[in-house]
């Protein structure tokens, strides 16, 4: 798939007919692809985090689908859809909390039930994961233009905005949720400085974000977690800015642990909240944040970076990837069908009900 121009880097690739991933775990040290030739490779890196971010989870998923269908139909060319079942099981069974990637599984199952027996299954499959992958680029960029317009319409004294985690090009299709509206509302001055934090413990913001925007000449400083608070008593922010990874009926939002830490801050010093995701992110089966399971890796990530031990032998350590923020900590879910501003159960069933914009 084409590099879109509006965006400096991209993640995912489908070329010499097979998926391309860049390792993420690597930057920005180091910008290494990998192929996936089987579905074990594209689960595991889904797991291992060489791809990470909901939306960029589901669009590999969607791929590794179209790999996982030729590789069954080579073995067993009659029976290759009922043992595709299990790929898709593997597939869901790779990151619990990212509800992008059951929605895009969805999506492949529903073209499965509907492929057409004149044609090559393979090539019908692949036609729909590039869907997919086509319609996330196009939403992010729908997205980047309501929540600048969200940002522009508050006259707020402080043109500084906080990131948290990684939302941009490496997380998504291309372009970014949380950063597609930085990248929007930077070039229409707007904003005029991001502070990227670090993001603990796998360091998304200072490996991710701040490699991102500073490609692209958009002025960011890194900041360690525990300084958000003094930036916003400082008056230097006006809006924190975050991507999601699952966003229940009422409106609770699942996203990188530390999310719900900057939502009590900014609600304390009187700072904005902005949620930007697609409506794929949305679990409407789900009430209320206490619903999402919430995924647990292991001590290593918290004792360790790079190999390098930072901690005691033996020491317990508690490693949640993701926290859950409360709706009415939230001002505004921007979606790429429209905006919900103090959200509530009502409001986004609403906004789920509408057409989309293009």
């Amino acid at each position: 798939m084409a590099l879109d121009q509006n965006q400096s880097v991209s993640a995912i690739e489908w070329r010499d007919d097979t998926l391309w991933l860049l390792d993420q775990r690597l930057l920005p040290l180091e910008e290494r692809w990998l192929e996936h030739p089987d579905l074990e490779t594209v689960v595991d890196s889904i797991r291992n985090m060489v791809v990470r971010g909901a939306p960029a989870i589901g669009i590999t998923a969607a791929y590794g689908v179209v790999i996982a269908a030729r590789c069954r139909r080579q073995r067993d060319a009659d029976n290759w859809q009922r043992a595709l079942a299990e790929d898709l099981a593997a597939l869901a069974a790779s990151r619990p909390t990212a509800v992008n990637l059951f929605w895009a599984l969805d999506q492949m199952r529903t073209a499965l039930k509907g492929l057409d027996p004149t044609q090559d299954p393979v090539v019908q499959l692949l036609r729909e994961a590039k869907k997919i992958h086509r319609q996330d680029l196009a939403a992010n960029h729908t997205m980047g233009r309501l929540g600048s317009a969200l940002l522009g319409s508050h006259n707020a004294p402080a043109k500084g905005v906080i990131t948290h985690c990684n939302t941009g090009s490496l997380a998504t299709g291309g372009y970014g949720t949380a950063l597609g509206v930085i990248r929007s509302a930077w070039q229409q001055g707007l904003i005029d400085r991001v502070f990227a934090d670090e993001t603990r413990p796998w360091w998304q913001g200072s490996r991710l974000t701040a490699w991102e925007l500073m490609r692209d000449r958009i002025p960011v400083t890194l900041i360690a977690d525990s300084v958000a608070a003094t930036l916003m008593q400082q008056g230097r922010i006006s809006w924190v800015i975050v991507g999601a990874d699952r966003i229940t009926a009422n409106g609770d939002v699942a996203n990188k642990i530390g999310t719900y830490n900057l939502a009590v801050l900014a609600k304390h010093h009187g700072v904005r909240f902005m949620v930007v995701a697609p409506t794929t992110t949305f679990d409407l089966a789900l009430s209320n944040g206490q619903d999402i399971p919430i995924e647990e890796r292991g001590p290593e990530e918290v004792v360790a970076v790079r190999g390098q031990r930072l901690a005691p032998e033996n020491v317990e350590v508690y490693n949640p990837v993701f926290d859950i923020t409360p709706a009415q900590l939230i001002d505004a879910i921007v979606t790429e069908k429209g905006v919900v501003e103090q959200p509530s159960t009502a409001a986004i069933a609403r906004l789920l009900e509408a057409p989309h914009l293009h």
